[in-house]
């Protein structure tokens, strides 16, 4: 079989051709509302904080129970269990009715993070009669995708109500802020050298012409804010603390001839976390088999943090379980040995304009089905077994995939799935659907490979 006859992937790929529908047939057989439901998703997710309220929302309309942390538990067999850390990780689980020898963890992972521009403590910076706003970057953010976009605010703020300290969203819906360019009339070699940005002195966001002179003022524009969102009536001095991010206004939009393709900020990883949510809400833990999903923050700056994939979150969840399943410790490491992990990061589209930069025989193609991410220093967990057990889980989905590994002259980025993983001892795989423009403002992806990575989740928690 030919590199064409597989439509640009390896021969040992189940490709998008052997896939027993045809592609026109598993166009039309998409409902309707699949990438209508990421959309919203995305779009009501403009933090990774409002991420996680977001996906408790959903596990709350199919009869999940929020657990607390600091609090004692209750649990049922066949029970539907969440629990929520620093407001941006959550892991769900479902238990199931019947546990009668050693059980095994289903677990998938994502993050909730994705890279921009956070709000400075004291942001305010005066410039002769305009006033704008200091940020610091985030992550691995594409800054000059930010430059002349319609920008806004949205994360958590801190305040205090009677003697108490709570922890309020919010989200601008108008732009507020924006980050304008120099004219090529004034900067002759931007289409030679780049659009580049000092990140000190040339990021501040220009936001008003009024007089907004200081944090207190700030505070005050802020208070309004929160005041709109959570209908309270906070006065700014109320305000402690802050986690803002700036986000891009503009909605997701599927585009192409055939609208074969999907635009939208945070794709990475957003994108994957709605797909780990859908499959996992679409099915009930088979019995002996515990389903669990996790969703961590800060995998973009590394995942060292009480909440991040390489704290201890997800194992303090499965050491409660243990115990509430009156688990013994030798019983428990065995469930681990048994068990596996899906870690779900977005991978690199082929861009046959800058075919220089890519492997040659590991070409991903859009809508040609999720890729597992292979690299022999461990930068992704996947090894021979993980790889094969997630080719033969999209086998039984009915579900291309591709192969996906670096230039060997390029450095390779990392997922959590390795620090997941060695935190646990669990077989891990890394796959990721492919998209254009990682990092950028302004992300796209195939619509199928959504549809498919969904499908291969769902498998994978009926006991795939």
């Amino acid at each position: 079989m030919t590199e064409s006859d597989l439509g640009g992937v390896n021969e040992n790929t189940y490709s998008y051709q052997q896939a027993t529908m045809s592609s026109h047939q598993q166009k039309s057989s998409i409902p309707n509302d699949t990438i209508k439901q990421l959309d919203q998703f995305i779009n009501a997710s403009p933090s990774p904080w409002h991420a996680v309220e977001q996906a408790a929302s959903l596990l709350n309309q199919q009869g999940y129970t929020r657990l607390d942390e600091s609090s004692g538990w209750q649990l049922q067999h066949g029970g539907k269990y969440y629990v929520i850390r620093g407001e941006s990780s959550i892991v769900a689980f479902s238990l199931p009715s019947q546990l009668d020898q050693i059980p095994r963890f289903n677990i998938s992972a994502a993050h909730t993070d994705s890279p921009c521009l956070r709000i400075k403590p004291n942001p305010v910076i005066r410039k002769d009669d305009l006033s704008f706003l200091g940020v610091e970057v985030y992550g691995g953010l594409m800054i000059a995708t930010c430059a002349d976009r319609d920008l806004a605010m949205a994360g958590r703020v801190t305040v205090e109500q009677n003697g108490d300290l709570h922890n309020l969203l919010f989200r601008q819906s108008d732009a507020s802020l924006r980050l304008p360019t120099l004219a090529i009339h004034l900067n002759r070699e931007v289409n030679e050298q780049g659009l580049r940005f000092d990140k000190q002195t040339e990021i501040p966001l220009l936001c008003t012409q009024a007089d907004l002179s200081d944090t207190l003022n700030f505070k005050s524009w802020l208070a309004e804010l929160l005041n709109k969102d959570n209908q309270t009536s906070l006065p700014a001095s109320a305000i402690e603390s802050w986690d803002i991010c700036v986000f891009d206004t503009q909605q997701g939009s599927r585009w192409g001839k055939s609208q074969e393709f999907y635009a939208n900020s945070q794709l990475d990883n957003l994108a994957s976390c709605h797909a780990l949510l859908s499959g996992f809400l679409d099915t009930q833990a088979p019995d002996n088999q515990i389903n669990i999903l996790a969703l961590f923050d800060h995998e973009e700056i590394g995942s060292q943090s009480f909440k991040g994939a390489d704290g201890p979150f997800l194992g303090d969840v499965l050491q409660r379980l243990r115990e509430h399943l009156k688990l013994s410790e030798d019983t428990y490491r065995a469930s681990l040995a048994k068990s596996k992990m899906i870690s779900a990061d977005m991978s690199h589209a082929y861009h046959p304009s800058h075919s220089k930069f890519y492997e040659p025989e590991h070409k991903l193609k859009v809508n040609h089905g999720p890729a597992i991410k292979i690299n022999a220093n461990q930068r992704y967990a996947s090894d021979a077994p993980s790889v094969a057990f997630f080719q033969q889980l999209c086998k039984k989905a009915n579900v291309p995939y591709q192969l996906a590994i670096h230039r060997t002259d390029l450095a390779c980025g990392s997922t959590l799935g390795p620090l997941a993983s060695s935190q646990l001892g669990i077989l891990t795989v890394d796959v990721g659907n492919p998209m254009w423009s990682m990092h950028s403002l302004r992300e796209s992806c195939g619509t199928l490979d959504h549809h498919y990575l969904t499908r291969v989740i769902t498998t994978f928690y009926q006991g795939g």
